[in-house]
């Protein structure tokens, strides 16, 4: 099914930036990137999906193996007792020594939930075969899994991909191409600037090969 994902701004990285954008999607396929209204010519009986914000790859997420394997993601009903943000260290050990396959399972389906409320679609790996659970929510995660581009961040492991310093060219997991996967983020900020600053926790929306699977609005 072809969508138009129009954004006030796309940032395809590696080519010019286009105001009142839009990328066409083509099943899983990117078709064209272009001004709205091109698109919408081309395109005439294309499903429209109108963003906020910045339109842009998908993110890579470089700490992923950290935040899968090293931290807790609450779950919903333990918010009461545990909050809700990633638990590490000590707290993460005393919940580790105690817990069944089914709550490691449940923490890492919750992790990879919330890569994607924060547009990434790629993850560094290596998830290895020793870790079928793990690597069994991935692939139903639809993300990606990557190999290291070079040296991990040194920092802690964030759940926003821009804590590690990288702009979005840095950040993204390549450029948006005509015939490439349709993996995209959206951002409710004006510009690339205001990402980075803001983070992206800003998320609106994250598709994965052509497949929305979040959206906060």
């Amino acid at each position: 099914m072809l969508t138009i994902h129009a954004a006030p701004l796309v940032l395809p990285v590696g080519a010019a930036a286009v105001a009142d954008g839009a990328v066409v999607v083509d099943g899983d396929r990117i078709a064209a990137i272009g001004p709205y209204e091109e698109a919408a010519a081309a395109y005439p009986a294309a499903r429209v999906r109108r963003w906020p914000g910045l339109l842009t790859p998908g993110l890579r997420q470089d700490r992923a193996r950290a935040l899968l394997t090293r931290c807790y993601h609450p779950d919903p009903r333990e918010a009461d007792d545990l909050g809700e943000l990633p638990l590490w260290g000590e707290e993460f050990e005393r919940i580790a020594a105690t817990w069944v396959p089914a709550r490691r399972a449940g923490s890492v389906r919750r992790g990879l939930q919330r890569m994607l409320r924060h547009g990434t679609t790629q993850v560094v790996g290596p998830f290895g075969a020793e870790e079928p659970a793990l690597r069994t929510a991935l692939a139903r995660s639809g993300l990606t899994e990557v190999p290291a581009p070079g040296r991990a961040p040194s920092c802690a492991a964030d759940l926003d991909p821009f804590a590690y310093g990288g702009d979005l060219a840095a950040t993204a997991h390549g450029p948006l191409t005509v015939g490439g996967r349709a993996d995209l983020a959206v951002f409710d900020v004006p510009d690339e600037e205001a990402l980075r600053t803001g983070g992206a926790g800003r998320c609106v929306a994250t598709v994965l090969a052509g497949r929305l699977v979040h959206r906060a609005r």
